[in-house]
């Protein structure tokens, strides 16, 4: 009997010490990635090795729901998904940056700071968060943000210099760094008109790029949009695809802005119809090879990221996987696609399947972690 209950006492012991080192593998955090040296927003279109190895050295780390998460991007906020929903997009991996859509100024801390503890007890990579933090915009997306002059009403290039100056330092306050802004649309569009710089058509390049400098000097991301050009047509590609009929008259405003440095381009959901070189046939710019790709990589030259308007507006989406459409045109970032998990799922498929593909979303992914790296995101 004695030795009955020794035995007993010692599986007893057994198995404590199994639950033991059970609950210490369970509760171990997996590590978020780290780079050993400190770059700026500056070093991202640069060349420089040490950037590249630590690009390849992350990278290396994730598998393959972690670099497909990148290029996914909902939003939270009114107009967007509940807080929890993107707690579960965490927790699933399949996200890599959120947009802060229409709320107030502590509630975007406030989520940002919990998103991001988040990420690093799943081991995550941190978040890009963007905003519409246009100056037509910004004063109702982020309620308690600073009280600034809408685009067209500006006077002065000075006017423009403060205002991305005032709005960079509540969107830093937030922790926020990547501003969907600004319009470098022409004014005719009722749509998009007030929000450009456009009311003096001379004014819309040096005025965009000072509102670009000055908001990258301070350490956010700027974009310029609406690609190929927004400001022609005449309806609203919330509602509905709209066209552009013929020549691309906008395209101007884009090559001196890429020449100043601007680190990320929106393409619209703009089809072309009537031009040989460029016509997407049927499709909206941003499932187009023809104009983003072609037109804005290769002949344009542009680096940067290159994010897609909205995925949930009229202009896309009957379009059947317009998540991995936009990919395999060239974009980097999917933004607010109507049900981000299976994006997610839609574009890792394809990832599977397709070598070439394949090597479209690795490279994007590199970008994007290219950007967060130069942030100071992950630096050790």
């Amino acid at each position: 009997m004695k030795r009955i209950l020794l035995s007993l006492s010692a599986a007893m012991l057994l198995f404590q010490a199994c639950a033991q080192s059970s609950e210490t593998k369970v509760s171990k955090a997996p590590e978020q990635p780290k780079v050993p040296t400190s770059f700026t927003l500056s070093d991202f279109l640069k060349e420089n090795e040490n950037l590249d190895a630590a690009v390849e050295s992350v990278f290396a780390s994730l598998d393959d729901t972690a670099i497909v998460a990148q290029l996914i991007m909902p939003a939270v906020g009114r107009l967007g998904q509940e807080k929890s929903t993107i707690d579960q997009h965490i927790k699933d991996r399949v996200i890599g940056g959120v947009l802060m859509l229409n709320g107030t100024k502590e509630g975007f801390t406030s989520w940002i700071t919990d998103f991001e503890k988040q990420n690093k007890a799943y081991g995550n990579l941190p978040f890009l968060y963007s905003a519409d933090a246009e100056p037509s915009l910004v004063n109702r997306k982020i309620m308690g943000s600073a009280v600034v002059k809408k685009a067209n009403e500006m006077k002065s290039i000075d006017e423009v210099r403060n205002c991305a100056q005032t709005i960079s330092k509540d969107l830093n306050a937030i922790g926020i760094n990547y501003n969907f802004s600004p319009v470098v649309d022409m004014s005719p569009n009722a749509t998009v008109g007030f929000r450009s710089f456009g009311a003096v058509p001379a004014n819309i390049i040096p005025w965009s790029g000072a509102f670009i400098e000055e908001t990258q000097k301070q350490g956010i991301i700027a974009t310029a949009k609406h690609f190929p050009g927004h400001g022609l047509v005449s309806g609203d590609t919330h509602k509905a695809l709209q066209v552009i009929d013929g020549e691309l008259k906008e395209i101007q405003n884009y090559p001196p802005l890429i020449a100043q440095g601007v680190l990320s381009i929106m393409v619209a959901h703009i089809a072309v119809q009537n031009n040989n070189k460029y016509n997407t046939n049927g499709l909206p710019s941003t499932c187009s090879k023809a104009i983003v790709t072609d037109l804005l990589k290769k002949e344009m030259g542009f680096k940067g990221l290159i994010v897609t308007d909205a995925m949930n507006m009229g202009g896309v989406v009957a379009v059947p996987e317009a998540a991995y459409k936009a990919v395999a045109a060239g974009c980097d970032i999917v933004l607010m696609p109507l049900d981000a998990k299976k994006a997610h799922s839609e574009i890792l498929a394809h990832y599977h399947h397709d070598a070439v593909f394949k090597a479209q979303v690795d490279a994007a992914a590199k970008k994007i972690i290219r950007m967060k790296i130069a942030m100071g995101l992950m630096t050790n």
